[in-house]
């Protein structure tokens, strides 16, 4: 028997998104090998309309580093917003991105302690985490990527005084929807139903998209410093022990207000940039 087909709000999204994105398109797939990927290969075949790209299942699905994103249809949320961008600085983009969609998903952070749901928390550079009475699990996972080529430009005379150049970035944005094995991961998987029972990929998704194309556009103007101080407040490795992936343990003292994670060695504090390093905590607090 087949399920139900999902009700994606995908008028809804588009009434509020259009009016700060002429040219929005909303587009439900499926079945796809990568929300990132299709975007990104119609960007590179010239195609940079503001498009929002959900998919119900992904065959090749990616997370950072080149990691694999597993999904079933219902079982995650999978989507990507393509548009074109020209921020001052694209430093701490997708920590920008990870404050948006966790405030969105749970705007206020409950109590620590027995009873309180899970919190969504944020792991630099890039994952959603769930923090509580269970421990630390992993909600979702963003990935950020930008075409490697210009994209296009008002003529000179319309210039805008920026002086940064735009390109067609694209958000990927995968979260677990409902609860998951977690057989072959390296941390248990949390989900949406531990944030709030009922909450579906379809009601998350209008949570999620309105408030990141305004924030995506705030970032363009202002850049990360000013969510740096709402990045802290979901900062699950402040103060913790982490070890870097080149082997070296310290303690991470949140992020600056460019996005670089903080850590405090034996060498001294080191600002940690590279998106090539992986960073993880060596012990888990007590609640």
């Amino acid at each position: 028997m087949n399920a139900a087909p999902i009700r994606w709000p995908a008028e809804a999204i588009w009434e509020a998104v259009s009016p700060l994105l002429p040219g929005f398109t909303v587009e439900v797939q499926p079945s796809i090998d990568s929300t990132n990927t299709e975007l990104m290969r119609r960007a590179r075949n010239g195609q940079c309309e503001p498009t929002l790209l959900v998919a119900e299942q992904q065959t090749a699905g990616r997370g950072r580093l080149g990691r694999v994103w597993q999904s079933d249809v219902g079982a995650s949320l999978m989507m990507s917003l393509g548009l074109p961008l020209a921020p001052q600085d694209w430093s701490g983009l997708s920590l920008a991105v990870g404050v948006s969609v966790a405030e969105s998903l749970q705007p206020v952070l409950p109590a620590l302690g027995a009873g309180q749901p899970a919190r969504v928390g944020l792991k630099w550079p890039n994952d959603l985490w769930l923090g509580g009475a269970a421990g630390d699990r992993k909600l979702g996972g963003i990935l950020v990527e930008t075409a490697s080529f210009v994209a296009p430009q008002t003529a000179p005379s319309q210039a805008s005084t920026s002086t940064s150049t735009a390109r067609y970035v694209v958000v990927g944005i995968g979260i677990n929807v409902l609860p998951r094995s977690p057989e072959g991961m390296s941390m248990p998987p949390g989900s949406l139903q531990d944030v709030e029972p009922g909450l579906d990929a379809p009601t998350a998704l209008l949570r999620i998209v309105p408030p990141l194309v305004a924030m995506l556009q705030s970032f363009a103007g202002y850049g990360f410093a000013p969510m740096q101080p709402r990045f802290a407040a979901r900062d699950v490795l402040q103060g913790r022990a982490v070890t870097l992936s080149d082997g070296h343990t310290g303690t991470a003292h949140g992020v600056g207000d460019d996005g670089a994670l903080l850590v405090h060695t034996a060498g001294g504090m080191q600002a940690i940039t590279s998106s090539e390093i992986s960073v993880r905590p060596t012990a888990v607090p007590p609640v």
